[in-house]
């Protein structure tokens, strides 16, 4: 779901950089007043995993498009509300200037729209409510499916939105809506499926990884912490490195409700803005489009998986030394 420049207007970017802003300035704020030092790691890590899973497009059967994971429900259930959003933005960073993946102009819109709901609304309104009472199998299933679905379902509204907002390109409002949000549906159901497999497996692992567990739980973890991490670094990396290679060539979901209405997948913007975005991308992209310049070998794709996940990790790491988060003590958070 990540837009492009060419869907919107500088103005209509603007706001959505403040509005982005703002949320991660509030996160930062309440991050900073948590003292739990392990989840340092587990935000790098599971970074890494959502742009390893980023890169996998499954084939939406009968409709000749393919989607991906989101991935903002899975690092809230992980890392509440606040981490996890902060986390998102790492990935949806470096997938913009390294990759070239969305718009410049439109990464305030591509964070507002896959990172603040599935990490504000799908964090506290779902999850949150779902396991005030304790957590088990059936309700992390049910809050997975539902969080991805309602929040994926948002993401696309404000797509749309956005778009009209805009008013520069030639998408009908009510036909573009009607094109995205049952083809995200759909999308939401697999991420639902998907997230909820991986939080099913930390919770038989390692339980108090997810956000809300209680000691007073008393769920005996099958497995270390270090070899919680450990695994799902290797997952990362096997996904990023080798299932990538086999990601659906079918366009996504947006791409596929744009093609739709203007039978054709890519947009053009005019201007000196657009311009200036696509040089400074031109500039960053050292793997364009996750892969090498001027060729279409299978190993750019490996390459840039890989390359990427680390660059995850080490972003998300740095942030948390630089902003000093989770490292206040507990009487002064108190």
């Amino acid at each position: 779901m990540h837009m492009a420049d060419a869907l919107i207007v500088p103005a209509v970017a603007a706001t959505m950089y403040v509005c982005s802003s703002a949320a991660a300035a509030y996160s930062v704020k309440k991050v900073r007043l948590e003292y739990e030092p392990k989840k340092i790691p587990v935000m790098g890590i599971m970074g890494a995993f959502v742009f390893a899973t980023q890169m996998i497009n499954f084939t939406i059967p009968g409709t000749g498009s393919s989607g991906h994971l989101c991935g903002g429900m899975l690092l809230s259930a992980i890392l509440g509300p606040f981490a996890g959003f902060l986390t998102m933005i790492g990935v949806l960073l470096i997938q913009c200037l390294l990759f070239a993946d969305g718009g410049l102009l439109a990464l305030g819109c591509n964070v507002w729209n896959m990172a603040f709901y599935g990490c504000f609304i799908g964090a506290l309104l779902i999850w949150r409510p779902i396991m005030k009472s304790g957590m088990s199998r059936a309700k992390i299933i049910v809050a997975s499916v539902l969080g991805c679905v309602i929040t994926l379902q948002l993401g696309a509204f404000s797509v749309t939105l956005e778009t009209l907002a805009s008013g520069i390109t030639e998408l009908p409002f009510k036909t573009f809506l009607t094109a995205m949000q049952p083809i995200h549906l759909a999308i939401g159901l697999v991420e639902g499926l998907i997230t909820a497999a991986v939080l099913v497996f930390i919770y038989e692992a390692r339980p108090e990884l997810l956000w809300g567990y209680k000691e007073e739980m008393q769920k005996k973890p099958a497995l270390s912490f270090k070899t919680t991490l450990v695994i799902l670094s290797v997952v990362a990396l096997l996904i990023a490195g080798g299932l990538s290679l086999f990601a659906s060539s079918y366009p996504d979901g947006l791409e596929w409700s744009i093609e739709k209405l203007t039978g054709s997948t890519e947009l053009e913007a005019v201007g000196n803005v657009y311009e200036r975005a696509a040089d400074i991308q031109d500039a960053t992209a050292l793997l364009p489009d996750y892969a090498f310049k001027d060729s279409e070998s299978a190993l750019g794709t490996s390459f840039s998986g890989i390359v990427g996940s680390l660059v995850v990790v080490a972003v998300c790491v740095a942030a948390c030394y630089a902003f000093r988060f989770f490292r206040r003590k507990r009487s002064v958070a108190s």
